[in-house]
């Protein structure tokens, strides 16, 4: 499996809505706005060497600390925004201090498990350039992410509200880790419930995480906001299978990362799990392939290839839309705010119509 998913540019395939995507991106250009300059001063008050690495991964500046970078898309922070707003019943007002530090604690967190997954994974691109490990080495990417982990922590704590639903989140993100670290290299023996259930435990869970803290900030009860992190799941879910579809056919203009990169590390992405397993020609040619020592360079088209006769990439797709259908159901129950409930629309579509 691969890791957490990444943070791929905003497009829309053939199969989804421009004007939802158009909706969708100015959503996330608007929650950009809202949480940088919080997200700034938080990353502001760490030590110069953690600040100089942390702030590069965020997208805030460069290698060397000038102005300027490729800043993630804020979809977990816009996720906060939006449940807090549905759960509150009142879309009309901007969103609260509380809800915008709440925000930024779940971006904080997700930048921690991206330069952890990082170093694990020997990923050397992250938003369209270097990752921190390979500019600023392992040692300083690692205490990079434990301190926004910590940092994270003790901004919910201020807050006084999901500290317990955050931690029990990090929880998961390990024990999921740590199977996809068993997982890696064995492609011979691949299950596809485990790796559904793997995505669950990784991206779903900080997804479902920034859905339910965003409605707890604004209602507080962890069982009234219990739907908005079972939507939160399922599109977290979703997200990951559109991820691992981008990772083989996605354009790396708008991923960030090079052609057939998961396919070139052997990532055992939910596709290529599925063509495993399919029981067909194309995937034990696949197989073989995977099975293959070192890199595979130019034979990664062909895997490509096989993964799409071995119904890996349609199945990814059929499984994302019902994986949306299934968040879409969970929010209906959480019976949010009419205006909040087309944002997060848009964000559904926005998981599972990325281009491709």
């Amino acid at each position: 499996m691969s890791g957490a998913a990444t943070e791929p540019g905003i497009g829309v395939n053939p199969g989804g809505s421009p004007i939802l995507a158009g909706f969708a991106g100015r959503l996330l250009a608007e929650t950009r706005e809202l949480i940088d300059p919080s997200l700034l001063a938080a990353i502001d008050e760490l030590p110069p060497r953690v600040r100089l690495v942390a702030g590069y991964h965020a997208g805030l500046w460069d290698a060397h600390g000038r102005p300027g970078g490729h800043p993630g898309k804020a979809l977990r922070p816009a996720l906060v925004l939006s449940c807090g707003r549905a759960a509150a019943g009142d879309v009309d007002t901007g969103p609260s201090d509380r809800l915008i530090e709440a925000a930024v604690a779940v971006e904080l967190m997700h930048d921690f498990t991206l330069l952890h997954d990082d170093v694990m994974d020997g990923d050397a691109v992250r938003r369209h350039r270097p990752a921190a490990w390979d500019v600023y080495g392992v040692a300083y990417a690692v205490l990079a992410g434990d301190t926004l982990l910590a940092v994270a922590l003790n901004q919910l704590s201020r807050l006084g509200v999901g500290i317990d639903t955050l931690a029990a989140t990090f929880l998961e993100l390990c024990l999921g880790q740590g199977t996809d670290l068993e997982f890696q290299g064995r492609a011979e023996d691949p299950d596809l419930s485990r790796c559904l259930a793997l995505a669950e435990a990784k991206t779903g869970a900080l997804l479902g995480c920034a859905c339910q803290l965003g409605a707890m900030v604004t209602r507080g009860s962890e069982r009234e906001t219990t739907p908005y992190r079972e939507f939160g799941r399922h599109l977290g879910v979703a997200f990951q299978l559109t991820d691992d579809l981008l990772g083989i056919w996605g354009d790396p203009e708008l991923t960030g990362k090079p052609v057939h990169a998961d396919l070139a590390a052997r990532k055992l992405t939910l596709p290529v799990a599925k063509a495993l397993t399919s029981g067909t020609s194309a995937g034990e040619r696949l197989r073989v392939l995977y099975a293959t020592a070192g890199r595979l360079g130019q034979d990664t088209a062909r895997m490509a290839d096989l993964v799409e006769q071995a119904d890996g990439r349609a199945w990814a797709q059929a499984e994302a839309d019902r994986r949306a259908e299934l968040a879409l159901d969970a929010l209906d129950r959480a019976r949010p705010e009419p205006g909040a409930m087309a944002e997060l629309r848009a964000l559904v579509e926005l998981a599972r119509h990325r281009d491709l």
